[in-house]
């Protein structure tokens, strides 16, 4: 990628809008919170809107990464998360695990089952969680597990609510074997079978994001409840879903302010 197209899309990246959840966690953390945000939506940018090679700009963003371990990176974005990485001791997996989600992203177009989407997210969502954990210092197995949980729940919620961007991006996140067991044959357009899928695929997500409370009880203090309100947030998102019937063709359900203020109250 180019140095102007680079400067343009980590400017794209580093202006995204920060979680509102994240704003519970302590001041002093916020900027590394900010640093992997902004990272992660580089990455999902070059993904997903980049115009013109897309495997060739991920190949960049690794340098880049090999250069804040290194050296000294060039991009904008780079630039800030270096510092977070060194105050943290941040490990460089997690990070190559969300540009190969992206690399995956090139290459397979849907998963035949369950097995092969949750190793999808397993690099498409779970490193951010990982990573998340790592700028709190808490590397426990059990803690990890239920971030994964929680990481791979709220990937599928953005599944159930971008059916109709993933089909024109030339996706499909629904498992194969899913779709065949509810007789799903159209995907374009709302549809019985479609509404009974989306509905057990939803279930599937309540499973993991129930992950959250624990993890946020283990966690304790204000960062565990600012990490349970993501999960809360997820569950918010099934509501909505859930009150517009499943129907994903006219607009993206999303959840109200005032649900999402009583799930921080909660």
């Amino acid at each position: 990628m180019d140095p102007a197209s680079a400067s343009s899309v980590a400017a794209r990246a580093r202006t995204e809008n920060f979680p509102v959840a994240s704003l519970l966690f302590p001041r002093a953390l916020r900027p590394h919170l900010r640093a992997i945000y902004g990272f992660a939506r580089l990455v999902d940018i070059l993904g997903d809107e980049l115009e013109g090679d897309r495997l060739a700009a991920l190949g960049d963003l690794e340098a880049e990464l090999d250069r804040c371990y290194t050296g000294e990176p060039a991009w904008e974005v780079m630039r800030r998360l270096q510092p977070t990485i060194r105050a943290c001791s941040l490990p460089r997996e997690p990070f190559e695990r969300l540009i190969e989600a992206n690399r995956m992203d090139q290459r397979i177009a849907a998963y035949e089952t369950w097995d092969d989407l949750k190793h999808y997210c397993v690099h498409s969502a779970d490193p951010v969680g990982r990573l998340v954990l790592g700028v709190l210092g808490r590397y426990d197995a059990e803690l990890v597990a239920l971030s994964d949980d929680v990481c791979t729940g709220l990937q599928l919620v953005n599944f159930l609510q971008d059916v109709p961007r993933d089909l024109a991006l030339g996706r499909v996140y629904l498992p194969a074997d899913d779709r065949r067991r509810f007789g799903v044959t159209e995907l374009a357009h709302a549809n019985e079978p479609l509404r009974r899928l989306l509905e057990a695929e939803a279930e599937r997500a309540r499973g993991l994001l129930g992950s959250g409370e624990e993890l946020g009880r283990r966690l304790g203090g204000r960062v565990g409840r600012a990490v349970a309100l993501f999960a809360r947030g997820g569950l918010a998102a099934l509501e909505a879903l859930e009150r517009a019937d499943w129907d994903i063709f006219n607009g993206r359900p999303r959840p109200s302010r005032a649900r999402l203020a009583l799930a921080a109250i909660r």
